[in-house]
């Protein structure tokens, strides 16, 4: 069985697309309408940057799921389908797209404007994102359970074991930060986003886009999308649209959610998308599959010829 994986935001490089655009007649056309879908501006930033341009929440995330569907195009034409999708995160929203929910094109309206209203909830809340590696996922808990005493401090990402993402107000990632030190964590690293993403500093976001989804006419899936909120794979559009709203301000479970995929039989990842993050998390979390990636035409190509 496969399932497609998508990445999310941190993904992103400026020239991410290039290379698809240039020797795909068919990515070409993905990201042309996707770059129409944003607003006219979106290939330029991805081509081109600058990089400060590239990494706005607002620009990064339909960049990211853009290159993603114009990838997925490529897998899709090679007649390779899907037993079951997910994303980290954004990612969830290329999965959204690629299990026929949505068109690609809204898609990637849906994600500029989930960007927009992300940065816009930063700046009436600020907060900051830390990873935390070499502790065990209930060590992390403790430290935002103790942290989370001096304001919003919670789990953002169960990513793989040993590493897990907290979010929340710079005072109180500042605390745990010291706490999990203490604790003996590996390495505790701030991450470059533009807020506390996936925690209750997010709620005003999450009101805006659950408004918004609420608009959208999402198609029942023809493979199972399994959610980063609970790791259960769901069909049913308004099963679905109550996932995507919920999201924002949970945990994600893709430690969890990778579990389940393989624990209903699938032996084959493709990582779809800029990047390697999601390739890299799979080695920690189960080594008895074989995962692939498909990022450019060469990394295309190499995965075509492994699944044949």
């Amino acid at each position: 069985m496969i399932a497609f994986i998508f990445p999310g935001q941190n993904s992103h490089s400026v020239g991410m697309g290039r290379d698809l655009y240039d020797n795909s007649e068919v990515a070409r056309g993905v990201l042309d309408a996707a770059n129409l879908a944003a607003g006219g501006d979106l290939l330029a930033t991805m081509f081109d940057g600058p990089e400060d341009a590239l990494t706005a929440t607002e620009n990064q995330q339909p960049a990211i799921v853009a290159h993603s569907l114009a990838a997925l195009q490529l897998v899709q034409e090679a007649g390779i389908a899907p037993d079951f999708v997910a994303g980290h995160s954004l990612g969830e929203y290329s999965a959204l797209a690629a299990a026929g929910a949505l068109g690609p094109e809204e898609t990637v309206r849906l994600v500029r404007y989930r960007g927009e209203i992300m940065a816009r909830a930063d700046e009436l809340a600020p907060g900051t994102m830390s990873a935390v590696l070499g502790l065990d996922d209930d060590q992390v808990e403790a430290v935002v359970a103790e942290a989370g005493q001096e304001g919003v401090c919670v789990v953002a990402n169960f990513n793989c074991p040993g590493q897990v993402v907290m979010s929340g107000t710079v005072e109180a990632i500042e605390r745990a930060e010291a706490i999990a030190r203490e604790a003996g964590a590996k390495r505790v690293m701030r991450l470059q986003v533009s807020g506390a993403f996936h925690s209750p500093l997010m709620q005003p976001a999450a009101e805006m886009l659950t408004e918004r989804l609420a608009q959208v006419d999402l198609q029942p899936a023809i493979a199972p999308i399994v959610a980063n909120v609970d790791a259960t794979g769901h069909t049913d559009p308004s099963e679905v649209r109550d996932a995507l709203g919920q999201q924002m301000t949970h945990s994600v479970l893709w430690k969890q959610c990778v579990e389940h995929m393989v624990a209903q039989g699938v032996d084959t990842f493709i990582e779809i998308g800029p990047g390697t993050v999601l390739a890299k998390l799979m080695r920690r979390i189960s080594r008895d599959v074989d995962v692939h990636g498909v990022a450019d035409m060469a990394t295309f190509e190499q995965t075509i010829e492994a699944l044949n």
